[in-house]
């Protein structure tokens, strides 16, 4: 709809007073519109044009940078794989190794503690070898008589040890 202002511009004088004639005619306001945004239209139609291809050019560089970075993150992804290997083997010998310097430890360990008890059972065994003749000593005498030690029992069931 008109504004009233430009309605009333119609009937605007367009020449003098006087008789009538062809330059009375009212002004045809929508035509001098159509004629003053014609060339700002026709500019707004390059610059939509402009800037679908604009659109369409960073839609392909978007595509480009998106298979670039995955071609990349598939490339760390692969280098990352070989190196996890390499860190398992690495881990792998490194705990291989503690576990020999923890098993030698160990060996050389239960080897002390076997030397230690092969010297006190030496220690011990002259003086219960010695009980053992002395008892045998005495067993032997009554077995030969036909009798026991004394009590009726031997040494060895009287002391209940043998140290």
């Amino acid at each position: 709809m008109t504004a009233f202002r430009d309605f009333l511009m119609r009937f605007r004088p367009a020449g003098s007073p006087g008789p009538a004639n062809t330059t009375g005619v009212p002004a045809d306001r929508s035509a001098d519109l159509a004629a003053e945004l014609d060339p700002v239209l026709s500019c707004l139609g390059q610059a939509e044009t402009e800037a679908q291809q604009i659109r369409e050019a960073a839609a392909q560089q978007a595509e480009q940078n998106r298979r670039a970075t995955a071609d990349k993150a598939e490339e760390i992804v692969v280098l990352a794989r070989i190196r996890a290997r390499e860190v398992r083997t690495e881990s792998a010998a490194h705990t291989y190794g503690l576990a020999k310097t923890e098993a030698a430890e160990c060996l050389a360990e239960s080897e002390r503690k076997a030397a230690l008890l092969k010297r006190r059972a030496q220690q011990r065994m002259a003086s219960l070898v010695d009980r053992v003749l002395a008892d045998f000593a005495e067993t032997g005498a009554s077995v030969v008589t036909g009798g026991n030690a004394p009590g009726g029992r031997s040494r060895w069931e009287q002391d209940g040890s043998l140290g």
